[in-house]
This record gives C-alpha cells, structure tokens and sequence, in this order.
C-alpha cells in the first residue's frame, strides 16, 4: 500500500501544472475527480459506458492472450511448435504480441505494434484488469450464444441502422434507469490457459458488444456499440463448447488474439478525442454534475421570484426604517450563488470544503494537485461575482424610494 501510495505521489507531481492525459486516466494515474471512476460515471450519465467496458474487456482479452503466449514459452515450448496456424499468421499479418511470441519485430508485415496496451507499463496494465474487476463483482454476465459452425467472418453486408457515433444516445436507456455494467471477459487462473479459455474470451466479447441479437433475453438495454463499417464483425463462426474441427475454424482460430484489436484502437481514439476533452471539461473546470446544476437552477429562479416580490413589496408599501431593505441581501446572494453555480457548473462553497461532485449530491475530495488548483481559481472568481451580483441588485432595491400606492 505504501508503494502504491508513493507511485501515485510521485505520479501526481508530474502533472504538478498540467492536466493528466488519457492514457494516465486509463492505468489509474489520476486521482479524483479526473480518475478512471469518475470517467466511467460521466460515460454512463451519456448512456456511452458500454465503448469503456468494450476497451477494459478487450484490454483484459489480450492480457489473456498474453499469458497463454508466455506460459507456453514457460513450458519449454515455442509458439511456432504449440500453434503453427497462428504462428504463420502472424508471421504473414503481423501481429500486436510479437515480442511476446518471439516473433522478430523488424521482419515481415506487422500491423501496428504500438498498442495502447503496449503504451502502459506492466502495473499499469493490473491496475486495468483490476478495473475490470471492480465491475464484475457488481454485475452479472450475460447468457452466451454461438452461431452454427462454418461460418464465416463477413464485413460490409447489410444490417439494420445502427448508431452514427460511438456516442450517440439513440436507442439507449436513460441512465438514471440503467444499471451499470455488464461482467468483464475474465478467466480464473486455477489452471492452465487452453485455446479454448480465449475463444470462450472473445465469444464473450463479441456477443456482447458487437452482435445485434447478443443481448440478454428480456433486457431492454443495447450493449452494442457503435463500429464503422469496415470495423464491424457480423459473425462469430467459433464455438467454446468444443474445439474446431473443420481447416477453415482452425485458420479462423489464429486470428483469435488479434481480433478485437483494431476495433479497440479505435474506440481508445474515440473516446480521447470525443469524451474525455468533454469530460476534463466538466471535472477540471466544474464540481457539479448537471442534474445537481439544473436543481440549482430552478432553486435559484425560485429564491430570485421571492426576493423580488419582497423587494417590491417593500418599495410600494414604503416600509419604514428603509434599512429593513438591506435584508434582501439574503435571498438575492442565495439566487445569483445558485444561478451562478448553474452556469459555471460550479459551487464555490463545495470548491473551498476540496469536494467536487460523483453522481447528483454526494461528494468526493478533491486529489488531483492541478484541478484543485483550477476549480480554487475558478471558485474565487464565481464569489466575486456573486458577491458583486448581490450587493448591486441589494443597493438598486435599497435606493429607490418607497411609494404607496
């Protein structure tokens, strides 16, 4: 714990003046609000946590892959001996664990190495998989269900409309009705990796995030996610309740491993240059969540109705002392804190107690070094103007002079 303590810290004083990127955010680098934890929840208020949970299964899928490929190597074996198939596709189509494999890296076609898994160190990768884990605990898996063998895996044909973006939020549930998340592809380690713990990996993925009918039966819910055409896998020939049989499951059986990756990579790219630029956005710069925002929104209108009716009411029954006016600067600071707060997305008061909101009123502390500093600034900024808001709506009201109608 100490260590894990003294990574973050020393983490946390290398983004001492900036914010953190996306890879950090991924390998838990970051500290609250910008974690992976707040990440996943501003995903789910969009109804777009299914493309993270596709990334974290996929990630653990090929930390699977990983683990087979070195326990063979362990074995005394090599994989051109264990698997020939995958070790010839690999060697024609290049492959993301040549290094792992024993494959050289400089000879033959590869597709592109430099993963994002391969852009995170070792710890960072557990510090992934136990992300996934976190999520299974909480969540039941799905029923799996496989097509008849001998299949094959098509691209382009015709399909029904799917979503035009990773994140549109057409034909997903409202999250406030909407459970979390579905279990992650995980395997337990009591024994040795076999061939079939991966098909039964990627069965698992592909059944629930890239095939239309892989829903649970009864779920209302889309698990699906959106893919561009030349990206998308229509079939899954393979089965995890007996091994292949026929040359043509066999060849298929070699692309296994590498299956999901392109489809990863470019969700990763989906989500760096769409959601998180958002969601730094809304946690850097912010500390409200927007239906804590649109509450204090209405609160605001409300308290602002009273104070003006009040003030009003003051001057046209010419209350005397005119001093009692001044009392208005209650209700006026609670409405302009409040419409404030909604337009900035921010609380100055929370901001000074270090709490930044997690899901509609329930608060974190704030850890991360640089955001702190950002939402202070930003914090002392809104005060200003509330209080000078206030004060100018207070001495308007206070200097008009009464008259009883």
């Amino acid at each position: 714990m100490d260590d894990e303590q003294r990574r973050q810290d020393d983490w946390a004083k290398e983004r001492k003046n900036r914010l953190p990127t996306f890879t950090e955010v991924l390998s838990r680098r970051t500290r609250p609000p910008v974690d992976l934890f707040m990440f996943y929840l501003f995903l789910q208020r969009e109804g777009a946590e299914d493309i993270l949970d596709f990334w974290l299964d996929v990630q653990q899928h090929e930390n699977l892959c990983r683990a087979y490929f070195k326990d063979v190597r362990k074995s005394g074996r090599t994989i051109r001996e264990d698997w020939p198939e995958y070790w010839d596709y690999a060697r024609r189509r290049g492959s993301i664990y040549g290094t792992v494999v024993g494959l050289n890296p400089h000879i033959g076609t590869k597709r592109s190495t430099t993963s994002t898994g391969e852009l995170l160190s070792d710890q960072d990768r557990q510090n992934l998989a136990a992300a996934g884990d976190e999520k299974a605990a909480r969540s039941p898996s799905p029923r799996m269900r496989s097509t008849s063998p001998g299949g094959v895996i098509a691209v382009g044909t015709t399909e029904p409309p799917r979503s035009t973006t990773p994140f549109s939020l057409s034909g997903r549930t409202p999250t406030l009705f909407k459970r979390a998340s579905r279990a992650p592809t995980i395997i337990p380690r009591s024994q040795a990796i076999t061939r079939q713990d991966l098909i039964a990996s990627a069965e698992r993925i592909y059944y629930r995030y890239l095939s239309p009918a892989g829903n649970t039966p009864g779920s209302t819910e889309n698990h699906e996610i959106y893919l561009p055409p030349a990206l998308r896998i229509h079939t899954f020939p393979l089965s995890s309740t007996h091994e292949p049989r026929s040359q043509s499951e066999i060849a298929l059986m070699a692309q296994i491993p590498d299956m999901f990756h392109a489809q990863k990579e470019y969700c990763y790219r989906a989500m760096e240059q769409d959601a998180f630029p958002r969601f730094l956005r809304a946690k850097a710069f912010g500390n409200l969540t927007p239906v804590s925002a649109l509450v204090r929104l209405i609160a605001g209108l409300i308290i602002l109705w009273i104070g003006l009716a009040v003030g009003f009411s003051l001057i046209f029954l010419d209350v005397h002392p005119k001093s009692k006016r001044f009392f208005l600067f209650i209700p006026y600071t609670l409405a302009i804190l409040f419409l404030i707060s909604h337009q900035y997305e921010l609380d100055p008061i929370l901001v000074f107690f270090g709490q930044s909101e997690s899901t509609p009123f329930r608060t974190l502390h704030i850890r991360e070094p640089y955001v702190k500093k950002l939402l202070l600034g930003r914090a002392v900024w809104v005060s200003v103007l509330v209080a000078a808001c206030s004060v100018a709506l207070t001495m308007i009201f206070w200097a008009v002079p009464g008259h009883r109608l």
